[in-house]
């Protein structure tokens, strides 16, 4: 039996393939995206050029004032700070009602799996299951409005993502070392603790990310984990 197909309007599979370009660096940071491009460029209706552009506007990957040119964001210092404090926020919540009931979901135990296994440099190839990890764990707390709130952040995480794996600013082996003590830390019902080790985690790459874009780290960048050998 074939398997089921979604599906995919204009409006969709043009913003996905310009979020899959954004993601890339193909399209880098400022960068102008203009109705009349685009739709030239797929072969559309300028109406459909718009929707796609106001849907990436709308994840916050494109910026566009009124009246003017939608353009590729420019994270500076001040937004990665913003974006990763508003994840700590949900994320460490969501870790500690997890451990309440001692629930590991599946879905991140394997996406977990996955970061071990990425053999290639990649970034995509980490920034996926890393992504599917964290909403993963979202998820599994099975409210709609959490999981909502949460996805209106995906887009500028992964953007953050994406960055910090380019530029090598953290070890997958670290990464996926914290994310097994963090489900660890939620089997055995240590809600707070899973919550520290998250904001390590998270802190970690925030803060070089920062000192990448010119910004002043702040302590948390230089913080070692006890989870690798030195």
């Amino acid at each position: 039996m074939a398997g089921r197909i979604a599906a995919v309007s204009i409006v969709d599979a043009i913003a996905a393939d310009l979020r899959s370009r954004i993601y890339a660096g193909d399209l880098g940071s400022g960068q102008t995206l203009t109705e009349t491009d685009v739709a030239s460029s797929y072969e559309v209706a300028r109406p459909t050029a718009k929707a796609s552009i106001e849907k990436l506007v709308a994840e916050g990957l494109l910026d566009r004032g009124t009246h003017k040119t939608a353009r590729v964001v420019d994270l500076g210092p001040d937004s990665v700070r913003d974006i990763y404090l508003a994840r700590a926020y949900l994320e460490s919540e969501v870790l500690r009602r997890l451990a309440r009931t001692r629930d590991v979901p599946e879905a991140a135990l394997q996406a977990n799996r996955d970061i071990a296994a990425v053999q290639t440099g990649a970034p995509l190839d980490v920034v996926e299951p890393d992504m599917r990890f964290h909403t993963s764990l979202i998820d599994a707390v099975g409210n709609e409005r959490i999981s909502r709130m949460y996805r209106s952040l995906v887009g500028e995480v992964r953007l953050c993502m994406v960055r910090i794996q380019s530029l090598r600013l953290l070890d997958t082996a670290l990464i996926q070392a914290e994310h097994q003590k963090i489900l660890e830390l939620i089997e055995s019902g240590q809600g707070d603790a899973a919550a520290e080790v998250l904001d390590e985690h998270l802190g970690r790459a925030r803060e070089r990310l920062v000192a990448a874009m010119g910004g002043t780290a702040g302590p948390e960048a230089g913080v070692r984990s006890e989870l690798l050998p030195e």
